[in-house]
């Protein structure tokens, strides 16, 4: 009997190649991205390309209810997950004054309160008797004080947070959880331009998202509890618990008046 995965942002970026990675693994999917994200068109071709069963929902996940439908579809449809992919996000490089209070409420929305409720609904339709996995996307910028991203930031730090949390309250139980913190992606065309223009260190984080996705699914399957891939970040990582506040202060400051000119940080 194949399993099946439940991936949410999947139409593009990271969570396209999640689902790319699973159907090559031969599980069947239950994708779930925002309508007009060409999320019929994947499903299709996945279909046709992997031999595998693919449920599509074009669903907005900021709307609590959305996040019920899934569930209650695929339960009079008869379909257990056994992999939830919690990739859904919205991110930002911007001052904080420069948006709105709607763009964060809907960030914080997806970020966080949808991946809260799927994974609570996710548990509830799980066959206990049976190997489960539950994969929550957060981020290198959650741990990093990272000015012009302090939102998106702290959401992830959320995740990060939670996912520990789950791990120890499901550590007896057949419920693998893991947390995946990747630097920067290779996503979207506005990313690759942005990431191509880096040098150095910074150039060498950046990673696609095919990398990503199979070594997330590989280290979700052995059971880590935190997955970051690539060697530089997980160098950065480690130095990072070595530097004291102050020096890491400094270093931000000096990066953003390169970058933007005089830095607006305060109290850093």
């Amino acid at each position: 009997m194949k399993l099946t995965a439940i991936v949410t942002g999947a139409s593009e970026g990271l969570g396209k190649s999640f689902a790319f990675e699973l159907a090559s693994r031969a599980i069947n999917l239950v994708l779930v991205a925002l309508p007009n994200s060409g999320l019929p068109q994947l499903a299709n071709f996945i279909r046709i390309n992997f031999n595998i069963e693919v449920t599509e929902f074009e669903l907005d996940l900021t709307q609590t209810e959305n996040c019920e439908t899934i569930f209650n579809t695929l339960q009079q449809q008869r379909i257990t997950a056994d992999f939830l992919i919690n990739n859904a996000g919205l991110g930002n490089w911007s001052w904080f004054e420069e948006k709105q209070i709607d763009f964060y409420k809907k960030q914080i929305d997806l970020n966080i309160t949808s991946t809260v409720l799927l994974t609570r609904l996710f548990l509830d339709q799980i066959n206990k008797q049976q190997p489960s996995y539950i994969l929550n996307v957060g981020s290198l910028g959650g741990r990093f004080v990272v000015p012009r991203k302090l939102v998106y930031g702290a959401t992830k730090s959320f995740i990060s947070y939670f996912t520990r949390c789950l791990q120890l309250e499901q550590v007896n139980s057949l419920v693998k959880v893991s947390l995946l913190s990747p630097g920067g992606i290779n996503t979207k065309p506005e990313l690759l331009v942005l990431n191509h223009a880096l040098k150095g260190i910074s150039k060498a984080t950046i990673l696609e998202p095919e990398q990503v996705a199979k070594k997330a699914i590989d280290g979700l399957l052995k059971g880590k509890k935190e997955i970051i891939p690539g060697q530089i970040n997980r160098l950065l990582v480690f130095f990072d618990l070595l530097l004291p506040n102050f020096i890491k202060a400094l270093i931000i400051k000096r990066k953003l008046t390169a970058t933007v000119g005089t830095p607006r940080l305060v109290n850093a």
